[in-house]
């Protein structure tokens, strides 16, 4: 049952995590349940640019593309009570997440580059994976993000729990952010 009370001025709820660890899949899942908008930070980027991530990267730059996604964390640092996913490596922009941290609380979805690895589909799409072995490259991102997730105000294993487990503990912990 979706919980019917004002959203905005509840915290955002952030999803941090590896690409392809689930942060949309359980994001979306949790907005449905909590009754909050979900947005996916890299959809909304393609929307606004025209094109998608990877064309992004390649025609302007990853620098290009976190200028356009501190643009977009700005806009939501006004406001509240949304499901977030941004990209896996937007916990590595400090300004974003100080700027959206007092607006939200921070959800890592921790999972093994391997386990990561073996879940993902279309690696193709995925700018830092792409053209490379996926695990080496997981592990890579893993080793230089781990301590930046690890500041996460909750972290849910989901090598451990299962997606509905995850969808209701996702809940339990909006219930406790007033």
């Amino acid at each position: 049952m979706a919980d019917t009370g004002d959203k905005s001025s509840s915290p955002h709820l952030i999803f941090v995590g590896l690409p392809g660890v689930g942060k949309t899949t359980i994001g979306k899942a949790a907005a449905r349940r909590l009754g909050r908008e979900f947005l996916d930070f890299d959809q909304e980027i393609e929307r606004r640019a025209g094109m998608n991530v990877r064309e992004i990267f390649r025609l302007k730059g990853e620098e290009h593309f976190r200028e356009l996604e501190f643009e977009l964390t700005k806009e939501l640092s006004g406001k509240g009570g949304m499901v977030l996913s941004p990209g896996g490596g937007w916990i590595t922009q400090a300004k974003s997440v100080e700027l959206l941290r007092s607006a939200g609380r921070i959800i890592y979805l921790r999972a093994s580059p391997e386990a990561v690895a073996s879940r993902l589909r279309r690696v193709e799409t995925r700018p830092l994976l792409a053209g490379r072995d996926p695990v080496v490259a997981l592990r890579e991102l893993y080793e230089k993000r781990r301590a930046l997730y690890e500041t996460a105000d909750t972290v849910l294993d989901t090598e451990k729990l299962a997606r509905q487990q995850l969808i209701a503990k996702v809940v339990e912990f909006a219930s406790t952010l007033k």
